[in-house]
């Protein structure tokens, strides 16, 4: 299944697993966001992290989705990209 499918019909597990790990704003970006993810691809998902997000917070968080969905995920927070994409995948990511 590609990684699109499972985020429609996992909208609000990943919501509730977003909140969980008391990180904020769950967004989509990359091929899923594009249209063109395959069955090989990964469901790629931007968080705000909150004062206290740590590493290890988003390695949970990426663990917990990775297990509740069943495909691979990749967790980023806006700081991780290089400030000269940063603003476009920011601006570009769409609400989960």
């Amino acid at each position: 299944m590609r990684p699109s499918e499972v985020l429609e019909r996992n909208r609000e597990i990943i919501r509730a697993i977003v909140a969980r790990r008391q990180v904020f704003n769950p967004r989509v970006y990359g091929s899923v966001l594009y249209g063109s993810d395959r069955v090989d691809s990964d469901l790629d998902i931007l968080v705000d992290p909150s004062p206290t997000t740590s590493l290890f917070t988003l390695g949970g968080l990426q663990g917990d989705l990775e297990e509740a969905l069943g495909i691979p995920v990749d967790v980023k927070v806006p700081g991780d990209f290089p400030p000269d994409i940063r603003a476009r995948v920011v601006a570009e990511a769409a609400a989960i």
